[in-house]
C-alpha cells in the first residue's frame, strides 16, 4: 500500500508538468546525453525559460499573455 501511494506521489510532478504544457526538463538532460553527447545541455532555468517562451510567446520565462 505504502509503495503505492509512493508510486502515485512521484508521478505528480511529471503530471502537473504535462497538465501545464511544460517539458520535463530530466527527459531533456536524458535526451541530449542519448542522441546529442557533443552538445551543452542548457541549465534547468534556459530550459524553463526556452519552454515559457515557446509556449506563451514570453520573453526570458515571463509570460506575455493568458490564452
Amino acid at each position: 500500500m505504502f509503495n503505492k501511494i509512493k508510486d502515485i506521489l512521484s508521478y505528480r510532478k511529471q503530471f502537473i508538468s504535462l497538465l501545464v504544457g511544460v517539458p520535463s526538463y530530466e527527459r531533456y538532460v536524458e535526451h541530449m546525453k542519448e542522441h546529442h553527447p557533443g552538445e551543452a545541455v542548457v541549465s534547468r532555468k534556459d530550459f524553463f525559460s526556452q519552454a515559457q517562451e515557446a509556449r506563451y510567446c514570453g520573453k526570458g520565462g515571463k509570460v506575455s499573455r493568458c490564452c
